[in-house]
């Protein structure tokens, strides 16, 4: 068969990931002031920094639409056998709705949830394209994309909370005490949502290697196959800190090294980093 992936901008893959892959992405729209941007064309996580840290108000991002989804889909109907397009989860976004919606009118067109962001929903489009290559009918990748998506882990260490605050997911009295007592949250997804893991204390570097090694270390049930190492603007004393732990656990076949988009730097800010992975 031959199947086109498709994916919503929010995974955060790199340039080199999606021309390799093939993958068409639905670019999601940024808003910042009074002006729309398109996500990695025309505005960039930069972009969103100097805006805030210029005393700008925060930025927001707004669904794929459905009349969007539809030309995307009727792009590429006509000359595949099927269509895969894997959405951002449907706890973070209208996307997934509006996708289905839209796909209504196209047979060929099959949609996941990956209930993730980020380069959690990454693992997820990178899954279906080795499926793609394997599998027999697009009801069997489904069945197997719906079965790999739980299996995905996806966390992040925030080194402000500030943008959390001015986006109403953190109080600022909160943010106040996480500053005095220098915590670093740990936001985890879980059941495609966010929430609240281990909050760690000290400085940065620090604490981003605790992260990563409670994340990687003495563990038998991770999937050593893939890591995604995905961050917002860090500094490289952090980034060091950051590999160097890697190297201390158990190997991994392939680290990808990423940057993240405009959905997470919109909502976590600069000096966000994550370790992506899949359990067996």
């Amino acid at each position: 068969m031959k199947i086109k992936i498709l994916a919503d901008s929010t995974c955060d893959l790199t340039p080199a990931q999606l021309a390799e892959h093939n993958i068409d992405i639905a670019r999601l729209t940024v808003v910042k002031g009074e002006e729309q941007f398109v996500d990695g064309l025309t505005i960039t996580p930069a972009d969103i920094f100097a805006h805030v840290a210029g005393g700008g108000n925060l930025c927001s991002t707004a669904a794929f639409s459905i009349g969007q989804y539809e030309e995307l889909f009727a792009k590429y109907a006509n000359d595949y056998d099927g269509i895969i397009h894997i959405n951002i989860g449907s706890g973070f976004s209208a996307c997934h709705q509006n996708a289905t919606i839209a796909a209504a009118d196209f047979p060929n067109v099959r949609l996941i949830d990956s209930k993730n962001l980020s380069t959690g929903q990454g693992h997820v489009v990178l899954e279906a394209c080795r499926l793609a290559e394997t599998c027999d009918s697009l009801d069997e990748i489904v069945e197997k994309l719906n079965a790999f998506v739980p299996r995905v882990r996806a966390s992040f260490l925030l080194d402000r909370l500030d943008y959390m605050v001015k986006g109403g997911r953190c109080s600022s009295a909160a943010a106040l005490g996480a500053n005095l007592l220098n915590l670093k949250p740990c936001i985890e997804v879980k059941d495609g949502k966010m929430g609240v893991a281990k909050k760690y204390r000290g400085p940065y570097a620090k604490c981003l290697a605790n992260y990563v090694k409670d994340q990687l270390s003495g563990r038998d049930d991770i999937d050593r196959g893939e890591l995604f190492l995905t961050y917002t603007k860090v500094d490289d004393k952090c980034l060091t800190a950051v590999k160097d732990a890697i190297a201390e656990c158990e190997s991994f076949e392939t680290v990808y090294e990423t940057t993240a988009g405009c959905t997470v730097s919109c909502h976590c800010g600069p000096g966000t980093l994550g370790v992506l992975y899949v359990v067996k």
